[in-house]
């Protein structure tokens, strides 16, 4: 599981009221631009000035760059670019321009969209940026893109057990986004080894497709939020974020728009990679479809004892309130 490399929030406060909440909601830095910075927040966040901390650039033209490029050479530490209708291309020449000089560049964005771009940009991306939110819930929008887990590696689990479990509760996680083919959750019985399910983007004869929706299985399994913790689904709820996973071992962040919880007749595949077993039980149905090793789906009433499904092995098998730890655990 790889996470993105170190990148910075910095929250935008202009007095003492918006500095306190930033801090609250977690904030890990805090961008100060009131008369004088509270004493109470030098211990609860990094705090940030310009001009000192952050030397400010507006850039509006091809000279201003060249200006980043000197003082990049000067060794000042971290610059704040400022762009106006045009951002991408800038920001391009500019960490392609100071390569290997250690300067850390920040930009302003005006919106949480902004973010995911800036973050990215020439595929290094901007070291980190600066927001000032509407609200609190904005800042964990932000924290989730920079800490979310990047890249899983997933590998076939060969099934050995496939068997009826009779009635039990699934829950359905409704996302806000359209996924596509070959998308998921990886959910498990055991943090150890989590499943790749499919989405509903792929009908049936009798159902039309729901894109937005994983039904995810029984509401015992764990699934992976942004940052790579496990959540039960049963705790999911309108409003949180979970890890979408493609075939492929490429994630994104998708917000749950809703979760329907129903009882329903159930099935448990258990399945081993290299000597790990693990197990999901999930809604016996024909729109229930797991990722076999080739990247194809198969609906979980027709996959046999022998045939190859993906699968994602935790490195840690114990977890703490959804945190890896290392101690002694057995799931069965």
């Amino acid at each position: 599981m790889s996470q993105s490399s170190s990148k910075e929030i910095v929250i935008e406060a202009i007095d003492e009221r918006e500095a306190e909440e930033a801090a609250t909601a977690g904030a890990p830095a805090i961008l100060y631009t009131g008369e004088k910075t509270p004493p109470s927040l030098k211990n609860r966040a990094k705090i940030y000035t310009i001009g000192r901390e952050l030397v400010p650039v507006k850039v509006t033209k091809p000279s201003d760059i060249d200006e980043i490029y000197k003082l990049a050479r000067t060794g000042v530490e971290s610059i704040l670019v400022e762009t106006a209708d045009m951002k991408i291309i800038p920001l391009e020449n500019i960490l392609a321009g100071i390569q290997g000089t250690g300067t850390r560049v920040y930009v302003r964005i005006g919106s949480v969209e902004e973010a995911e771009a800036m973050l990215g940009v020439l595929e290094k991306g901007v070291d980190g940026i600066v927001y000032r939110p509407s609200g609190a819930g904005e800042i964990g929008l932000l924290l989730d893109l920079v800490r979310q887990v990047r890249r899983v590696e997933l590998r076939p689990a060969r099934v050995t057990e496939v068997f009826d479990v009779g009635m039990g509760e699934r829950a359905c996680v409704d996302t806000t986004s359209m996924l596509r083919y070959g998308e998921g959750l990886l959910v498990g019985s055991m943090a150890r080894m989590l499943f790749l399910v499919h989405n509903e983007s792929v009908g049936s004869k009798f159902t039309p497709p729901r894109p937005f929706r994983v039904n995810a299985g029984s509401v015992h399994l764990y699934t992976l939020g942004p940052t790579g913790k496990t959540l039960y689904l049963s705790e999911l709820k309108s409003g949180m974020r979970v890890l979408i996973v493609s075939k492929d071992g490429s994630t994104r962040i998708a917000s749950v728009g809703r979760v329907k919880i129903e009882r329903r007749p159930m099935i448990q595949v258990n399945a081993e990679v290299d000597g790990v077993y693990g197990s999901v039980t999930l809604q016996k149905a024909e729109t229930i479809r797991l990722v076999t090793a080739k990247g194809e789906i198969v609906d979980v009433t027709s996959l046999a004892k022998g045939e190859e499904v993906l699968s994602w092995l935790s490195s840690k098998a114990a977890r703490h309130m959804g945190m890896e730890v290392n101690e002694f655990i057995d799931e069965v």
